[in-house]
């Protein structure tokens, strides 16, 4: 039996030592977390003070709570930059969105929350409900790579995508407003926010995807995700993930559901 096999063993009977786990997610002695910067589902940084707050925050000081150790957590630009930093070992967990694509490079938790993902609309459009939007002759406008682009590239069967480098939100209202796209598509608070500055727009009522929120180690890491899949369990039970996204404002995410298999 390897020696991450073990580890999981161990793990769950008990047996291992604060030292111990955290050797498995950190050979600093400090926990280091990422996360996209622009994702507020994440996590948003104080300009001011550089604090940051949201349920990556919160997770992670947990965890570091858990372990026995201190911990830095920091945002970064784009879901490449997470990765990379995870797989060339400059930070030991990324808070990124699962998506089967992306396990081919690291090893991903279970899911801590559910992102909604909803389209917006100019408030002329006739499209009324996620039902309306495949269809022959619509452009989606969705920011590129993102959790919602590989959903969509994989469930559109009718409609068009147009990808948003960045997934800028200006971008995507003059594209709108020129016709250029139908709708837009991306995670709701985000949305909610842009909505309610912006005339002339609206949201669909309805969603279209529950963004899978998770944990990120570097690939082949079994003994430290079963670490982060045990702390995940813990926050859900003791309520610190719900409170944490009701601490943070954040309109549209729910708590995700327990785990019922392990990811492949």
């Amino acid at each position: 039996m390897t020696r991450s096999c073990l580890f999981v063993v161990a793990l769950a009977a008990g047996l291992l030592t604060t030292p111990a786990l955290a050797h498995d997610l950190t050979t600093t002695g400090t926990l280091r977390a990422i996360f996209l910067a622009q994702n507020p589902v994440q996590a948003v940084t104080d300009p001011a003070t550089g604090e940051v707050r949201g349920p990556a925050a919160e997770l992670t000081r947990e965890l570091a709570r858990k372990l026995g150790v201190p911990f830095t957590i920091k945002g970064v630009g784009g879901t490449a930059a997470v990765m990379e930093s995870v797989k060339s070992g400059t930070a030991d967990i990324g808070f990124l969105a699962y998506d089967a694509i992306r396990a081919a490079e690291v090893d991903f938790s279970q899911n801590y929350s559910l992102a909604q993902n909803t389209y917006l609309v100019l408030d002329a459009s006739p499209l009324r409900a996620s039902a309306d939007i495949d269809k022959a002759g619509i452009r989606v406008g969705v920011g590129e790579r993102d959790a919602g682009d590989f959903f969509l590239t994989r469930n559109l069967k009718n409609a068009t995508l147009a990808r948003n480098p960045g997934g800028n939100l200006d971008v995507a209202l003059k594209q709108l407003q020129a016709s250029e796209i139908a709708a837009y598509a991306a995670n709701r608070h985000r949305l909610t926010a842009f909505a309610a500055s912006t005339p002339g727009v609206r949201l669909l009522p309805d969603n279209f995807y529950g963004v899978e929120q998770a944990i990120i180690v570097r690939k082949g890491n079994a003994a430290g995700l079963a670490v982060i899949n045990k702390m995940i369990d813990e926050a859900r039970g003791a309520g610190l993930t719900a409170a944490a996204i009701a601490r943070a404002g954040l309109v549209g995410v729910d708590v995700a559901p327990p785990a019922t298999a392990p990811r492949q």
